[in-house]
């Protein structure tokens, strides 16, 4: 039983769309070209902007255009064919980005540089409260950024930025777009939409989305051939994934006053989705988020610092399981805020900088029966500085960040409270080289530290969604971790590429392990037995590299055929085994076309098996996906695009290691996409 679906999302929706229409003679403006070129500018763990081809750690830029012919998908699925990068695929609503073979609590998901607020680290089936639509640019950054986010970025980062509060004055008075896509693997549509209007100096903007998804179709059963083999069960095809469906409703206005010294500006944020949960048959979730935000910049005409920018951010979430008679579980809250404030430096023959300070506070309660962790609070602030000197032919980087972090909670079954304060110190250091034209090497070497979350400290009870009784420990250390990475960024013109590569040691590895024993409850008249997992600490080694390669054959004015590759590993080794989910090596191939009117592109992709697995975890088979995609700009001004995918062709099974579900929940299967985006 899915709940009706809120109105309002729709209303808001339906004015932008119709101020959008009336401005479309006198305001229609031709299309961008796209920025994720090697030299896009990047603000994501540099807050002064440095270019992608000067860049000394992984980065990945999804600009409007980009996202405007994307998968309605959640951020997850959205950015699981990144280099590097993998989903959570829990289910259609809830995935999660993991990069380089980590997730939860070691991935900062942010929008606009301010955290989520949400819960969504804490399990994995906890929807991320951003949705890709809501952007028009996504920045990820690859390995250690806890110099400017804290310690919970120590994996990487993902940074969606909406434009809610507007930084700039809109060309003509009016910009924006409108989206509309629909999908036959699930029956699935997406609208969405969103405007900014300048009314002289104060620019309000408006967007919203609406999405809907049903079941998706499989090609094969659910049940993945070694869980069939490893419990003597049949493999039966159900045509689709039970539980799988997804509902969105999400709105949000904003405005600011924008001048010559700088801006600043306010806006609200309403999410409401409905979501099934693929792990237990009837059981579905309702998420709700309402979100206040407040961003301003001033510009300094003199002295060191050449602007001052902050930004705030408060919200109050709420998150409710439902069984399939209807009545509600467990709820989730996670309520708090987050602020930060950041000075940029002026750029002194080369010399750019950035100090800033970082504070957050959030209360996060599980009320229900299967609630396996405590009320909590966690209260962080941090400082820190980032220097980058840049002599054109060489140069030099460096950072340095401290944070106090404070997590107080009653364990389940305790009768007093218990508080844990962790200091933690990040540093790095780098030297880069541009020994020809085109051609940037990069060093870097990395110290960072991460509290433990709350979960990991306090969770004592059955957690439905992974299926296991989990098990935290209070006594739980900061962990830590040193890496080494290599970068080479190369543009020749027609031939173009970026390779990075990667050491890391973990001193204090936080691993959540089966221990071999079992717990017994009693649930609807029937013994359920999970085994318990103990969240432990122990020593590990992550190594690994991402490669891309872009070449063209052909071009002729605005006409290109280009050819494309990449491929990303990883492998990590705890001082217990191999570390669990850790994702297979992938290799993408890729042919396009591209001109000014048509763009056409057949890519191949490979993910191999996985058999380096954790113990009690099974492994996981090879697959190849055979993907095409094209759009089509039939006006000259390029405002509109029509586009569409075939994806899957084959009708191929194929599975995500890095998922908890993965042998029950395989990925969709054949599915043809087709949309219209209009920017304005």
């Amino acid at each position: 039983m899915k709940p009706s679906r809120p109105l309002l999302a729709r209303s808001v929706l339906l004015a932008t769309a119709a101020v959008s229409l009336t401005a479309m003679p006198v305001f229609a403006q031709s299309a961008q070209e796209p920025t994720t070129e090697l030299d896009d500018i990047i603000v994501t763990g540099a807050p002064f902007g440095i270019s992608q081809s000067a860049s000394v750690i992984a980065t990945t830029v999804l600009d409007e255009e980009a996202l405007a012919t994307a998968p309605a998908a959640t951020l997850g699925d959205l950015l699981a064919a990144t280099p590097g990068l993998r989903s959570s695929s829990f289910a259609p609503g809830a995935t999660r980005p993991v990069i380089r073979g980590l997730s939860g609590p070691r991935v900062q998901v942010l929008t606009n540089g301010i955290g989520l607020i949400d819960a969504s680290s804490v399990s994995p089936d906890h929807q991320v409260a951003a949705d890709p639509a809501e952007a028009n640019r996504i920045e990820i950054v690859r390995g250690p950024s806890t110099l400017v986010y804290g310690g919970s970025a120590i994996g990487g980062v993902v940074n969606v930025l909406d434009g809610r509060i507007p930084d700039a004055l809109p060309e003509g008075g009016l910009e924006g777009q409108l989206i509309a896509q629909g999908s036959t693997v699930d029956e699935g549509t997406a609208f969405g939409g969103r405007a900014n209007i300048a009314f002289g100096s104060f620019v309000l903007h408006l967007d919203a989305v609406t999405k809907e998804a049903d079941d998706y179709d499989i090609p094969s059963s659910p049940i993945s051939r070694a869980l069939a083999d490893a419990e003597g069960v049949a493999r039966e095809d159900t045509g689709s994934v039970p539980g799988s469906f997804s509902e969105l409703d999400a709105w949000g206005i904003g405005g600011s006053f924008i001048g010559e010294a700088g801006f600043a500006g306010i806006s609200y944020k309403e999410t409401d989705s409905t979501y099934g949960v693929v792990a237990e048959e009837g059981v579905f979730i309702e998420l709700e988020q309402q979100r206040f935000d407040a961003r301003g910049e001033l510009q300094f005409d003199t002295g060191p610092f050449r602007a001052l920018r902050g930004a705030f951010g408060q919200a109050d979430y709420t998150h409710t399981e439902f069984e399939d008679v209807g009545e509600p579980g467990t709820v989730f809250e996670s309520d708090g805020w987050e602020a930060r404030a950041d000075l940029i430096q002026r750029d002194r023959n080369g010399w750019n900088g950035a100090i800033g300070v970082q504070a957050l506070s959030r209360d996060l309660s599980a009320i229900g029966d299967e609630a396996y962790i405590p009320a909590s609070t966690t209260d962080e602030a941090g400082v820190y500085a980032v220097q980058r000197w840049d002599r054109d032919g060489y140069g030099f980087e460096g950072g340095l960040r401290y944070d106090r972090r404070t997590v107080s909670a009653t364990p389940i079954g305790g009768a007093t409270e218990l508080e844990r304060e962790y200091d933690n110190w990040s540093a790095s250091g780098a030297v880069f080289l541009r020994p020809s034209d085109g051609v940037f090497l990069g060093l870097s070497l990395s110290r960072n530290e991460r509290a433990p979350s709350e979960t990991e400290l306090f969770a004592d009870g059955v957690h439905v969604a992974t299926g296991v009784y989990e098990v935290g420990d209070t006594t739980l250390d900061s962990e830590s971790v040193t890496t080494l990475e290599g970068t080479l960024h190369y543009d020749g013109g027609a031939l173009r590429g970026d390779l990075h590569v990667y050491a890391s040691r973990y001193d204090g590895f936080i691993d959540l392990r089966d221990t071999g024993l079992v717990y017994e409850e009693m649930h609807h008249g029937e013994i359920e037995e999970f085994p318990i997992f103990a969240y432990l600490q122990t020593d590990a080694d992550f190594r690994g590299f991402e490669a891309e390669l872009a070449y063209d054959i052909w071009a002729e004015g605005n006409r290109a055929v280009t050819l494309e590759g990449a491929v990303d590993y990883v492998d990590a080794d705890t001082d217990l085994g191999p570390a669990s989910r850790i994702p297979p090596l992938s290799v993408t191939g890729r042919v396009e076309y591209a001109s000014g009117p048509l763009d056409l592109g057949l890519e191949v992709r490979h993910v191999a098996e996985q058999d380096e697995v954790a113990e009690f975890e099974l492994p996981t088979e090879s697959y190849t996906m055979i993907n095409l995609s094209g759009t089509w700009r039939p006006f000259v001004d390029q405002g509109v695009t029509l586009f569409a995918e075939a994806r899957n062709l084959t009708d191929t099974e194929a599975r995500e290691h890095v998922s908890f579900l993965k042998d029950i929940a395989p990925l969709p299967g054949r599915n043809l996409r087709v949309g219209i985006a209009y920017r304005f």
